[in-house]
């Protein structure tokens, strides 16, 4: 993945909380970006196609395609731990206090 989305996908989860969202909207971003970025590491590193992708995955390719050029908009963080256990991985989080 290029360089430019992943700086996109992090500036997209700042601009969040400059615009004084709700510290909800923040921690989802950074959630979808965490595993995101997860994704496309494991993608290039298996150099795996957006098409491979979606059949190990069962998710469509246009929606492949649409997570890893940065989009946040319409993927839900219950899609993306189905894309990460279709590719053999798991998700784990930790619970902490807002700051």
């Amino acid at each position: 993945m290029k360089m430019r989305n992943i700086t996109g996908l992090k500036a997209k989860m700042e601009l969040a909380k400059r615009l004084g969202r709700p510290p909800e909207v923040a921690i989802i971003a950074k959630i979808k970006v965490k595993i995101i970025l997860e994704i496309i590491k494991y993608i290039e590193k298996k150099n795996l196609t957006h098409q491979e992708v979606a059949d190990m995955t069962g998710i469509p390719r246009s929606a492949i395609t649409g997570i890893i050029n940065g989009s946040l908009q319409r993927v839900s963080i219950d899609r993306l731990v189905r894309i990460m256990a279709g590719l053999g991985k798991s998700v784990d989080m930790k619970i902490k206090d807002i700051a």
